[in-house]
């Protein structure tokens, strides 16, 4: 949906009105574009971890400008930080006060990215201080950049340096207009595995991919990205959404499947049109999803039960069938919510649900690594579609520029795109994680 006021304060007159009366101005978020530079301007690399020369040689490999240090006057597009050696709490203020005039240095639309290594269990108190400090203080950050720049973090499990190749393919996505509303996160590369496509604009080049609740929305985008970035796509949704279905199914040029993922036998049924139509299966979107809301203390069995069947209980199976046909390589990418990280108001089904979906990836990590392929999830905040068009007015406009640290609702695509990302061969690395699609709302972490 399209964002009246978003348009207003950042055109003509009402743009030079809204500065003068101090409102607030969401800016237009940089997302990626076919031939668009991977970075809009030079990228400097700070610090001396172990990561920060390679991450240099890697941009330069990546025909970027690279600078180790900030040149008065100089104007960039992204700041890579390298936080990977960090050992005590007073590590972090060389690099953290060179990082301070660079962020002023950042373009509309720049990107930060830290790279450091998760605090984990079991460390050292001094040297787990020093790593989470990097948490805070990039979390921090993405709050007070402007102009649709966002800063995420990198985190390299032990044993895991930047020649791993999801950690380039990570790195890439968040440096790039992909990840325009993926904003104060972390995403951990848990082991060396990996593929690099041999075109970054088509990394799905081959594949077969699934999604289900494809008919319209957030699925609907999903199977156009999948699509364009060069798989060929099953679009699943059930029988009722038919002539929709059909729609998405014809403008990806792949084929739809009518069937209720709530079935005992949708994951088989889904394996057997894979295969019989197009040879083989790659990746499964679990998409498709349902809300009941009622407060919990109106509400019955029926929207209860209805929500955790879709929601959860119907990938679980389709998931157990998935490993049981072993299936190698398949990546598998589960639609959660940020409700089901910090819950909200009339949604405790629908929260138990989704907190269920990412209870079930973090446990079912080791089985897929095991047939060579991974699960992860995506948790939206607030996305402008037809569902969320038709909360009241004054809650959207809370929901947009209060909530997130960029002021806006995100778009269907820009889920779209961390899918994309997350069911790669290049991400083979990243492995039962969730990560947020959020704006850096408020909700949580």
């Amino acid at each position: 949906m399209t964002n009246q006021y978003q348009k207003l304060v950042n055109t003509g007159l009402t743009k030079k009105i809204a500065k003068q009366l101090g409102l607030p101005r969401p800016a237009v978020l940089r997302r990626h574009a076919a031939g668009a530079p991977l970075v809009p301007g030079p990228v400097v690399v700070l610090g001396d971890g172990a990561s920060a020369q390679p991450t240099a040689d890697l941009l330069l490999g990546w025909g970027l400008d690279v600078l180790r240090h900030l040149p008065p006057g100089r104007m960039v597009g992204a700041v890579v930080v390298a936080y990977d050696d960090v050992a005590r709490p007073g590590d972090l203020a060389d690099v953290a006060l060179n990082l301070g005039p660079a962020v002023k240095s950042l373009v509309p639309g720049g990107r930060v990215v830290s790279i450091s290594r998760p605090a984990g269990d079991g460390k050292d108190p001094e040297l787990a201080a020093a790593r989470q400090g990097v948490d805070g203080l990039m979390r921090s950050l993405g709050r007070e950049l402007r102009g649709g720049a966002t800063a995420n973090g990198l985190l390299l499990a032990e044993g895991v340096d930047m020649g791993a190749p999801s950690a380039q393919a990570a790195l890439r996505f968040l440096l790039s207009g992909r990840s325009a509303y993926v904003d104060g996160q972390f995403l951990e590369v848990s082991d060396g595995r990996g593929k690099l496509p041999e075109d970054w604009e088509k990394p799905l080049a081959g594949k077969v991919a699934v999604v289900t609740g494809a008919a319209r929305g957030i699925g609907a985008s999903i199977a156009a990205t999948l699509a364009r970035d060069g798989a060929t796509v099953v679009a699943v949704d059930v029988p009722a959404a038919g002539s929709a279905l059909a729609r998405v199914a014809n403008d990806v040029r792949g084929t739809a499947l009518q069937l209720d993922v709530t079935r005992a036998d949708a994951g088989h049924l889904i394996i057997e049109h894979a295969t019989q139509r197009h040879g083989r299966l790659d990746i499964v979107v679990h998409n498709a999803g349902i809300t009941r809301d009622k407060l919990l203390a109106n509400m019955d069995e029926g929207r209860w039960k209805s929500v955790i069947a879709v929601n959860t209980e119907s990938q679980l199976r389709m998931n157990q069938a998935f490993l049981a046909a072993g299936l190698p390589g398949l990546r598998v990418v589960s639609l959660a919510s940020t409700s089901g990280i910090a819950g909200n108001r009339g949604q405790t089904n629908y929260a138990a649900s989704k907190g269920g979906v990412m209870g079930m990836v973090r446990a079912s990590s080791a089985a897929f690594a095991d047939i060579d392929g991974g699960i992860n999830a995506v948790a939206p905040g607030f996305i402008e579609t037809e569902m969320t068009a038709r909360v009241p007015v004054a809650t959207r406009a809370v929901a947009r520029m209060v909530m997130p640290s960029l002021m806006q609702g995100g778009l269907p695509v820009d889920v779209a795109e961390a899918i994309s990302f997350l069911a790669s061969d290049a991400a083979a690395g990243v492995n039962g994680e969730t990560l947020r699609v959020c704006g850096q709302s408020l909700i949580g972490r």
